[in-house]
């Protein structure tokens, strides 16, 4: 993942009210497993798989993280 989408992730739980610890609970994962991958950091964490990774790069596209539309 890259700045802009950890950055997307923070600010929107932020907005929600949540901590770190809340979205741990919430997806089944350690508090420290979401904070290296919201951190990023030299072990890669929350990198994007590498086929889409891949993928991704071959065809000139990124990840944008944004809330969903009402509908």
């Amino acid at each position: 993942m890259n700045d802009e989408i950890r950055a997307a992730v923070d600010a929107r739980l932020q907005d929600k009210g949540l901590s770190r610890s809340d979205l741990a609970r919430a997806i089944g994962k350690t508090p420290q497993a979401i904070t290296r991958a919201l951190n990023g950091g030299k072990d890669g964490g929350g990198q994007v798989p590498g086929i889409w990774a891949a993928i991704l790069e071959t065809l000139d596209l990124e990840l944008v993280a944004q809330p969903k539309q009402d509908g």
